[in-house]
């Protein structure tokens, strides 16, 4: 790990002061200093910002406001989060382990970087951590890759679970910096194109405040299925997250999200039009899923998560839904 200077905010203004000045923003610090103890980044300064007011879970008519500062224990836990918003539950507990869910923050957790192996080996050519050093994904062992959403720049999975859950529930981002301003972190994530160095639409000095989760009828109606190589402690070779409304035997909304297999959380807005208006049912379920891979661009080692998505959208739908 590389020397650097360490400093605790007091107040808003002093975080956002160190951010502007270059300073890295630290809470939980679970994805961060490990990308400092292996060099990865290497921030010459870096903020405590665990003093700031952003620790609150606020639930009404309207949805949810997670503040950045709670940990995902405390959200999976939350009373009005589990019967209400199930998926956002199920995938923070199907995230990491019980010792870093009690650490590692909502804003955190959203901001955290891939788990790519050439990322996290500063020895690996990697556009993501060099640009325009190459990736060696591509020609590499990929079986752990993207089949959605990659470029010749950059294949590499987005990590986080959750996002997966709040991007299928349309769920904002609150950011602070010069102003206030509210971004879809649908839009906030962004696929690699030519600059996979740049996976988030934040601002330099720029804090995520809150998560604004909206209320509708599918949010209790919702889950969330991970598929990975073991039981725990483990990121996903394909997830799926569901979220339906039905009403007198008729699908009237769907959201469906899927991750493990994309650069960014994937809404498969196409699987959710196939189902609006349909009867629920296995046939609907299968059918609806075999769309979940379309656009699907697989490489040499991760051809299987094709059938992988959509037997994983299928099994999730029919979790939620019914057979």
């Amino acid at each position: 790990m590389y020397p650097f200077r360490f400093s605790k905010a007091a107040s808003e203004r002093e975080a956002l002061l160190a951010g502007g000045r270059g300073a890295r923003y630290i809470a939980g610090g679970t994805t961060l200093i490990d990308l400092m103890r292996e060099t990865v980044e290497r921030p010459q300064a870096v903020v405590d910002i665990n003093a700031l007011p952003y620790g609150r879970i606020e639930s009404g008519r309207s949805g949810l406001r997670i503040g950045s500062l709670v940990t995902m224990a405390e959200l999976a836990r939350h009373p009005r989060v589990r019967p209400e918003y199930p998926v956002i539950a199920q995938a923070l507990e199907l995230s990491a382990s019980a010792q870093l869910r009690n650490m590692a923050t909502i804003g955190g957790n959203l901001m955290q970087r891939t788990r790519c192996v050439y990322f996290r080996d500063v020895t690996a050519p990697c556009n993501k951590r060099a640009p325009g050093a190459g990736c060696s994904a591509l020609e590499g062992d990929n079986r752990m890759h993207a089949i959605l959403g990659g470029s010749a720049a950059c294949v590499a999975t987005h990590p986080s679970d959750l996002a997966v859950a709040l991007v299928a529930l349309d769920a904002r981002l609150e950011l602070r910096g010069q102003g206030t301003r509210v971004v879809p972190l649908a839009e906030f994530v962004r696929r690699p194109g030519q600059t996979p160095q740049i996976e988030h639409d934040i601002r330099p000095g720029e804090l995520i405040v809150a998560v604004h989760v909206p209320a509708g009828p599918y949010t209790a109606r919702s889950g969330y299925l991970k598929v990975r190589d073991r039981q725990s402690y483990e990121f996903a070779l394909a997830s799926a997250a569901v979220a339906l409304h039905i009403e007198n035997r008729r699908i009237v909304a769907a959201r469906i999200a899927v991750g493990g297999v994309a650069t960014v959380p994937w809404r498969l807005t196409a699987v959710e039009n196939a189902l609006l208006g349909r009867t629920p049912g296995n046939d609907t379920w299968q059918a609806a899923a075999m769309l979940a891979a379309d656009g699907a661009e697989p490489l040499r080692h991760n051809e299987y998560k094709v059938e992988l998505l959509r037997r994983t959208v299928a099994r999730q739908l029919e979790t939620v839904g019914g057979a």
